[in-house]
């Protein structure tokens, strides 16, 4: 897995921190959260937290890269290694070592990001969610033969099409109809 920080300006100028972890294998995205000041004690329980959803759900990190950012503290890497995960820290400004991170911040910002107003922290948390979700189980991946990192299960091959709009009609999916 890969995890960083990227940041989001509101409408009223405050900047807002989102922290995600992408599995690097099949591209699946998780939302770990969204803060004003992403000090290291956040920082911590937010690993804690993810942490216990893993073992949880009966899954095994061997290892998370991340970059060198003072946000990440020694007591982040001590949750991860808790669980038997090895922190790989990238080089000094090298952004293409934590390429897969960095790349889903650019398709986040583009097909989601660039084309609301945000007014909070709420109101991002809930269309990054919905983003998310729709990136993980509705957009095709090049990388992983035009399927979604999560399946939906499938339907008949034939019948009606439907059109689902995500985020106010800025993303719209399509499914089968019943």
């Amino acid at each position: 897995m890969a995890t960083d920080f990227f940041t989001v300006d509101t409408v009223c100028l405050r900047r807002y921190y989102v922290l995600f972890v992408i599995e690097v294998e099949r591209r699946v995205v998780h939302l770990l959260g969204v803060t004003t000041n992403p000090n290291g004690p956040w920082v911590t329980q937010v690993a804690r937290n993810f942490c216990t959803d893993l073992e949880d759900g009966g899954r095994r990190l061997r290892f998370l890269i991340r970059d060198r950012d003072t946000k990440f503290t020694t007591s982040f890497d001590e949750v991860f290694a808790s669980i038997g995960a090895e922190t790989v820290l990238t080089p000094v400004r090298a952004p293409n070592a934590n390429a897969f991170a960095e790349r889903w911040v650019r398709t986040a910002r583009e097909d989601c990001l660039d084309h609301l107003l945000v007014i909070s922290g709420r109101h991002l948390e809930r269309a990054l969610a919905e983003y998310v979700a729709h990136y993980n189980r509705g957009r095709p991946h090049r990388s992983l033969d035009l399927t979604p990192p999560r399946q939906r299960p499938t339907t008949q091959p034939e019948g009606v099409v439907r059109r689902r709009d995500l985020l106010g009609g800025l993303i719209h999916e399509y499914d089968l109809a019943a």
